[in-house]
């Protein structure tokens, strides 16, 4: 290696890098390699720093930037304590200094996905783009790193600078782990890669030993081919000059249990994911989305059900309840793994959440149909004229996909309280009555964990069609919670809440009066008409 010299303020104000270009006939062949981002540079018996940044890609001649070692040496020191407590950062990209046409860019930090198929390992690099952990390598699982294994010592043994050691991101069944290189190790800890992963700070990941079985040249993306291995301790930092871990330590992950039910009968998936909230929301999606993928049920025309439920701290738990059909432009697995993340992330990424997620417990259900069903018409049987104490029946036309429409009847009984004059009757799906039920207030706060739990509970059911009856009385949500038809007085003393946007009010209140399975998924809506006449009508 030869040092070409120093770039003062590359990495940033006061952050200085150096410039080598590697020798010898294997860098020459393969250039900067993905994957040895961290390998310790000395002169003499003294260590510089850690081989972190290249330069374009498709350069000839194998130009690297040097971390030096008094800027990881920073990371070291952070104290332990820093490594705890709640989290929320931003994913932020790969590390890149312009310089012309040309640019300085941290070296990709390569991914083993082992166990995922090729549509997920795409969802996985598009989320990722952008942040330095969307290059996936060929690579395989070398140890048994699962949940509530030991340290092994004798891995721990072999740790030096120069080994190769991997974060992972998810372990069990599947995995996910980014692989870099150790670059300082001591007693206690070592730092590793010269750049950062995500620049989260505080982390909690596992640290495996990992085997480099070879490096595959490209022009392109040069990387290592690995095997993770055995359990070495736990990654507590991730910051812009390197990445800590500390030797022995244990990491904190949240335990996944998927079983998915079809006709080939039930298969279980069991695996953790990393507990970091600019993150784990997009592995979960991508590991869901693998697990549908990976069903001997799973065709073109499945419907999937994933229900479950969000363990958290404090004894609370939050359902999960989840339709996915084919539909144009988004198969039926992607749109239940979508549904299932964005559900996840609302009570996950809640800003009132305070203890850790305990656990994610799904049950897939593949139904070997597509259960689509579309709400084409709607009428009242009985005649739109009617008193209040009437029972009026509804009837609906449902058409499920490909099939013959039929229709369904739903009797309904008006409250005796209404006045004369017009109300209007809702046919709809679940979700067009939640929306209606749970009306969003411009400039209000972000909701509470438990409004989001509570209003999540009394979601109406995909499956069904539902009547109800839009009568002209005050109507308010309040923490998550429908009131509906109440008195004025109780209106006005929420007044001030509105004002606050503690609390909607709307002058409409929404009152179920009847629902029928509609056989599949149903979507669509109408409202009809009725007259409260003061004396008429029928019973």
């Amino acid at each position: 290696m030869q040092i070409l010299g120093v770039l003062r303020g590359a990495r940033g104000p006061g952050q200085d890098m150096i410039l080598a270009q590697l020798e010898g006939a294997k860098p020459e062949y393969t250039g900067v390699v993905a994957g040895m981002s961290g390998s310790p540079v000395y002169i003499g018996n003294k260590l510089l720093g850690s081989l972190s940044y290249r330069i374009g890609q498709f350069s000839k001649d194998p130009i690297a930037g040097i971390t030096p070692i008094e800027q990881m040496l920073e990371v070291r020191d952070i104290p332990l304590r820093a490594a705890v407590g709640k989290v929320t950062p931003n994913a932020a990209p790969a590390a890149r200094m312009d310089a012309g046409r040309m640019n300085f860019q941290a070296m990709e930090t390569p991914l083993v996905m082992s166990g995922f198929r090729p549509e997920a390992i795409r969802l996985w690099q598009k989320q990722m783009a952008g942040t330095g952990l969307d290059m996936v390598s060929a690579g395989g699982v070398g140890g048994t790193s699962q949940s509530g294994d030991a340290v092994s010592a004798r891995a721990v043994a072999s740790m030096e600078p120069g080994s190769a050691v991997s974060a992972q991101l998810i372990r069990g069944d599947v995995e996910i782990a980014a692989t870099c290189t150790v670059t300082y190790i001591d007693p206690k800890q070592l730092l590793a890669c010269g750049h950062p992963l995500l620049q989260a700070g505080p982390v909690s990941l596992p640290m495996t030993a990992t085997e480099v079985v070879t490096t595959l040249a490209s022009p392109l993306n040069a990387f290592k081919i690995v095997n993770t291995g055995e359990l070495v301790g736990a990654f507590t930092q991730d910051r812009d000059s390197g990445i800590r871990g500390v030797l022995g330590a244990q990491a904190h992950m949240i335990p996944v249990h998927i079983s998915v039910h079809g006709e080939s009968g039930e298969r279980k998936v069991n695996f953790e994911v990393l507990d970091l909230p600019s993150l784990t929301p997009q592995a979960l999606m991508v590991a869901v989305y693998n697990t549908l993928l990976q069903s001997n049920d799973s065709s073109a025309q499945t419907t999937y059900h994933v229900s479950g439920k969000i363990d958290l701290d404090g004894k609370m738990t939050a359902p999960l309840d989840v339709w996915a059909v084919e539909s144009e432009g988004s198969p039926a697995p992607l749109a239940a793994a979508l549904a299932t993340g964005r559900d996840f992330n609302q009570i996950y990424a809640n800003d009132s959440r305070e203890g850790e997620v305990r656990s994610i417990q799904l049950s897939v259900n593949a139904i070997p149909r597509r259960m689509e069903v579309s709400l084409e018409s709607a009428r009242l049987v009985t005649g739109d004229i009617v008193h209040a104490g009437d029972t009026v029946v509804v009837e609906a036309t449902l058409r499920p996909w490909q099939q013959a429409a039929r229709n369904v009847r739903i009797p309904i009984r008006l409250p005796a309280r209404l006045q004369a004059g017009n109300v209007r009757v809702l046919v709809s799906d679940g979700g067009t009555l939640d929306r209606v039920l749970n009306q969003p207030t411009l400039g209000a706060p972000p909701e509470s964990l438990n409004a989001v739990v509570s209003r999540a509970r009394r979601e109406h059911g995909a499956t069904k069609v539902y009547v109800s009856l839009l009568v002209p009385e005050t109507q308010a949500n309040l923490d998550g919670h429908t009131l509906s038809s109440l008195p004025l007085s109780v209106a006005n003393a929420l007044e001030p809440m509105r004002a606050a946007h503690d609390a909607t009010l709307n002058g409409e209140s929404a009152v179920v009066g009847g629902e029928a399975e509609a056989g599949g998924v149903l979507s669509g809506f109408q409202v009809l008409n009725l007259h409260i006449d003061a004396g008429g009508g029928f019973r």
